[in-house]
């Protein structure tokens, strides 16, 4: 729960940074959020999230 948490901080941060410097239109960030919405129920969501898991997984093995 944590780790989605921080990812959807960070996806917003980015948004609104892209956002603010006029990388990202309002209405780009609207379709992929719909994206987002339509991936999550779909059969794709567990293989997502799996593969989003697996990484932040093996990220946070890492020691530097």
């Amino acid at each position: 729960m944590a780790v989605s948490i921080s990812v959807v901080l960070l996806f917003l941060i980015m948004a609104v940074i892209f956002i603010r410097n006029g990388a990202l239109k309002v209405s780009h960030a609207l379709v992929c959020v719909l994206l987002g919405f339509y991936l999550a129920s779909t059969t794709m969501a567990p293989t997502i999230h799996s593969g989003l898991a697996a990484t932040a997984e093996l990220v946070g093995s890492l020691r530097p």
